[in-house]
């Protein structure tokens, strides 16, 4: 027991252990062209084995090609720019950052937050927290920045430990990541790297999936990891950190984080705008032949669901847009222009990662490595007999682990989405199931890596409180939320895939292509 009462001998060097195995691992933009570079040389050295299987959807053998032959490696040099052009998440990703950034950068975004949290009871502060952080996920990286120091604020003018409501925001924010009462560019992103993984299969099947493949689960997960992270925040996490004793303590209170009244009334006009907003889109989409209509008049199968990315940017655009003008953060083009250029520049990584990463997945899928993994993958499961819930438990696992290591959702996913999404397939599992299932482990796993970018930064802000904060520490006191998140939501997702119920418009538990 450590001077806090925080058990931290086998369980600390146990994770101080995974710390250093996963620092020694290069940067996901580095370690995608060593993963491509590994697929031309695998290619290479397999292709001379002449091995061949059948593909799933049927049709003729498929062999392994040659990356590293004459023709392997003019693909190679004539595809490069195609590659990171076609990266599925790159165009998508970026346009939804245009919006969202505008809404995070002109202080709509934090305010609302703030305002969520300010106006909740004492009582119900806890599940709250967990709860804004969970629906902070829409702004991508505006619930790290606001909500875990709002919440060691709040709980400290409350008489209760900084520490603790850090923690809770931190879960919610991170843990709960791929939870949420709205779509986001979590869903795009993954979406679009299922889709392209289920098109290696069945084209006919990707080509009906929509980017809302998994609303309705991630809806009730909301609430459900809600109630979780608060039970886990005041029966394990609270009495284990104990009582604050400080010299400051007291010195904070909520009035520090009350809204302005500059701050109202640009909320006010931000909201008059979005419904504006929201009408204007309802007339392309609800009467009848309105041209965001699919076939037929559908709209889970229609232009509206195909251009969801396009949607959430004008949505959050148009009221960022808006609050800033009224609280005169934007007062001409130019202000309009450097919050746009400030966004894509903080996108700088994810479009160097986008490079090597849509050279790694272009050449698995042109050496055809992923329909023989995908093949022995699945007679491999299938000859264990593992299906139903121990295969989805297994799953979650490898993902769970992988995890403390590559802290990057999308660049996960774009590893593991050509190979399981197949296998999954095989074995008649929809790739929606499969994609609920990685973001179930992803986001759970999320708050005790340290490899996770805003873990130093939570660091940070643990050490105002307690500078003895570290790595160790803040493991230690987030490791119950990412059990119980792992475990329960685990649960929930096998619950739901007994019932057979759809996990999003359209998007049922079996494949039967």
């Amino acid at each position: 027991m450590n001077e806090r009462g925080i058990p931290s001998n086998l369980l600390q060097r146990m994770l101080d252990r995974i710390e250093r195995t996963g620092n020694r691992l290069p940067h996901p933009v580095p370690l995608f062209a060593l993963l491509a570079l590994i697929v031309a040389i695998v290619s290479a050295l397999l292709s001379q084995l002449g091995m061949t299987v059948s593909p799933p959807g049927g049709g003729a053998p498929v062999a392994i090609e040659n990356l590293l032959s004459g023709e392997g490696i003019r693909y190679i040099f004539g595809s490069l720019v195609d590659n990171f052009m076609n990266f599925a998440p790159l165009g998508v990703v970026l346009a939804t950052m245009i919006g969202i950034g505008m809404a995070e950068r002109t202080g709509l975004i934090s305010v609302l937050l703030r305002g969520f949290i300010l106006s909740i009871p004492k009582s119900l502060i806890t599940f709250g927290l967990v709860f804004a952080g969970i629906l902070s996920s829409v702004a991508a990286d505006a619930g790290y920045v606001v909500l875990p120091p709002l919440g060691a604020m709040i709980f400290l003018a409350l008489g209760r430990h900084p520490i603790a409501g850090l923690a809770a925001a931190f879960a919610g924010v991170s843990a709960g990541y791929s939870a949420n009462l709205l779509l986001s560019a979590v869903d795009v992103n993954l979406g679009q790297l299922t889709i392209e993984a289920a098109g290696t299969i069945d084209p006919t099947y990707a080509d009906a999936m929509n980017l809302a493949m998994n609303y309705y689960f991630i809806i009730v997960s909301t609430f459900f990891l809600a109630v979780v992270g608060t039970l886990v925040s005041q029966f394990v996490v609270e009495p284990r950190l104990g009582d604050y004793r400080n010299d400051e303590q007291g010195g904070h209170d909520r009035s520090s984080t009350a809204i302005t009244a500059e701050e109202k009334r640009g909320m006010k006009w931000a909201g008059i705008a979005l419904l504006v907003t929201i009408a204007l889109l309802a007339l392309l989409v609800v009467p009848p032949g309105a041209p965001l209509r699919g076939e037929g008049g559908g709209i889970v199968r229609s232009p509206f669901m195909d251009s969801l990315a396009v949607v959430l940017m004008i949505v959050f655009f148009v009221p960022g847009l808006v609050y800033g003008i009224v609280i005169g953060a934007i007062k001409n083009d130019r202000d309009v222009a450097e919050n746009l250029s400030q966004t894509m520049a903080s996108m700088g990584m994810f479009i160097a990662l986008a490079f090597t990463a849509g050279q790694f997945v272009a050449w698995f899928a042109e050496s055809n490595l992923g329909v023989f993994m995908a093949v022995y993958g699945a007679q491999a499961l299938q000859a264990i007999s593992l299906g139903g819930a121990p295969l989805l438990i297994l799953f979650v696992l490898i993902v769970g682990f992988v995890n403390l290591f590559i802290g990057s959702a999308s660049a996960k996913w774009a590893i593991l989405a050509p190979v399981f999404v197949p296998i999954m397939m095989q074995l008649g599992y929809s790739p929606e199931l499969t994609q609920m299932a990685y973001r179930v482990a992803d986001s759970s796993t999320n708050i005790i890596t340290p490899l996770m970018p805003y873990f130093a930064l939570i660091i940070a802000y643990a050490q105002r409180y307690d500078e003895d904060i570290r790595i160790g520490s803040l493991i230690s006191i987030m490791l119950p939320f990412s059990l119980a998140f792992l475990v329960f939501w685990t649960l929930l997702l096998i619950v739901w895939m007994t019932l057979g119920l759809p996990l999003g418009p359209g998007a049922g538990i079996v494949y039967g292509g």
